[in-house]
């Protein structure tokens, strides 16, 4: 191949990515500013629970997520059972460019605390607290999947859950 005919190819390479860079743009700038706007819907999956007894269980999880029209300000209601636990966890958070902020509860255990933490690119980073428990929640969303990790050293040492969205 002679440098011409190289230098060529990559010039037309060169050109498709900025093609593709243009349309795609918009639709990142959106999902910047619109954090939530994926996650409304039903979901619904299963994963493992690890109590701090040293127990590890299946878990069957359904959760329903409400996104308001900007797409900053997600309600969240998960709820989750095993053979020996449950947990029905509601959280309102509000995105302010890639800060997260807001307030949980879980209803089985009348305890509520605070929500702080990030979100970018699909990827939920999270410290829940109240007086005398902190968990960390890892939240992952790709489409109509998404994956959710819970640690602490509580009760409720850590929960993995895979979830798809049904509508």
């Amino acid at each position: 191949m002679s440098f011409l005919a190289s230098r060529f190819d990559f010039r037309s390479f060169r050109g498709a990515t900025l093609a593709a860079a243009f349309l795609i743009a918009p639709a990142l700038a959106h999902a910047e500013s619109a954090p939530f706007a994926n996650y409304a819907g039903n979901w619904s999956g299963n994963g493992t629970i690890t109590i701090a007894e040293g127990g590890t269980e299946r878990i069957r999880c359904r959760g329903t997520y409400s996104v308001d029209d900007s797409g900053n300000n997600l309600r969240q209601v998960l709820r989750c059972a095993s053979d020996s636990y449950k947990f029905e966890l509601t959280s309102n958070i509000l995105a302010r460019g890639s800060n997260i902020t807001g307030s949980w509860s879980e209803a089985s255990r009348g305890v509520n605390g605070t929500v702080e933490g990030s979100i970018a690119n699909g990827q939920v980073t999270a410290l829940v607290q109240t007086n005398g428990y902190a968990a960390t929640f890892n939240v992952v969303t790709r489409g109509n999947k998404q994956s959710v990790n819970i640690s602490s050293k509580g009760e409720l040492r850590g929960v993995t859950i895979s979830l798809s969205r049904s509508n």
